[in-house]
């Protein structure tokens, strides 16, 4: 069972010189339909977007991007992403149009042949040189001194409601454990919000949960029996009623991990949604982490 850190030193890292990213400066003129450079007078900055990778094209010759490349660069400098296979963070700096990544640190390790292929050559370009950023329609280009591109798309978070969120691991402080590999994929969860339609009974009980509450429910699989129960989301918390489940009896692998999903259930649990990742922490500090199926 495959055990790591959530800070991202808890793998084997290595330091790389990485030129821009992406930019963050400025505001884009209202009603502009067209591409425009980041700079001083332009808008939104590109901080806080997750933006996916799509493409690198060098030389005249694209290369599509794998799942799961992407770039983000908060405001207050620090860039965070994966090239498609193993993560990295770094310091961004801004100049006019441009960008300059430093102390960049990188996972190491081994995938397929063309994701690592593909981390090459998304590594050659953005250290080639200080890179030109560009957006325009939720689209950013950044491009190098040579005229090699990479594209990138801003993607948004998936919503809290009506996403299948499959449970990928399970979080103990600030160590997050995989499932065993018979749960791997089978477990997960949807929560859903009741409509104004809904039976009289419904609104009066939403109605003494409070005004700011959202009333709804969350189903799923704990991996190998089914669940339902209440799940009233309010602010950053979800409290989840009392599970109601099937009783079906699975393997030992899969029952350690029903039993660990239930102790969430008849609780309160804080929530996290970070792009197409949630987590879902108990008071005690243990929870799941799990990704939005697209």
């Amino acid at each position: 069972m495959y055990r790591q850190r959530l800070t991202l030193p808890a793998l084997t890292l290595t330091a790389l010189t990485l030129l821009p990213l992406a930019v963050a400066c400025g505001n884009e003129k209202g009603g502009s339909t067209g591409s425009s450079s980041v700079g001083a007078d332009t808008e939104p900055s590109v901080t806080g977007v997750h933006w996916t990778v799509d493409s690198v094209t060098v030389n005249g010759t694209t290369h599509q991007a794998p799942d799961g490349a992407h770039v983000e660069i908060a405001k207050n400098g620090r860039a965070t992403g994966n090239y498609g296979c193993n993560s990295f963070h770094s310091t961004a700096a801004f100049k006019g149009d441009r960008i300059t990544l430093s102390r960049t640190l990188s996972t190491e390790m081994a995938c397929e042949k063309r994701p690592m292929e593909f981390e090459k050559t998304l590594a050659r370009a953005l250290a080639a040189g200080p890179l030109t950023a560009e957006t325009g329609r939720g689209k950013l280009t950044l491009t190098t001194a040579k005229g090699d591109r990479v594209h990138l798309t801003e993607e948004k978070d998936a919503p809290l409601y009506g996403t299948k969120w499959t449970v990928n691991s399970l979080v103990g402080g600030d160590v997050a454990q995989s499932l065993p590999a018979a749960a791997d994929g089978k477990a997960w969860l949807t929560f859903t919000k009741k409509g104004a339609d809904k039976e009289s009974a419904d609104k009066e009980s939403a109605d003494k949960e409070g005004a700011d509450n959202e009333v709804g429910t969350v189903s799923g699989s704990l991996g190998c029996n089914h669940v339902s129960a209440k799940a009233t989301v309010r602010g950053s918390h979800i409290t989840l009623g009392a599970p109601r489940t099937t009783r079906q009896m699975c393997s030992g692998s899969l029952m350690t991990t029903e039993k660990s999903l239930l102790k969430l259930f008849d609780s309160t649990v804080s929530y996290r949604i970070d792009h197409r990742s949630i987590t879902l922490t108990s008071e005690n500090g243990e929870g799941i982490g799990a990704i939005a199926d697209r």
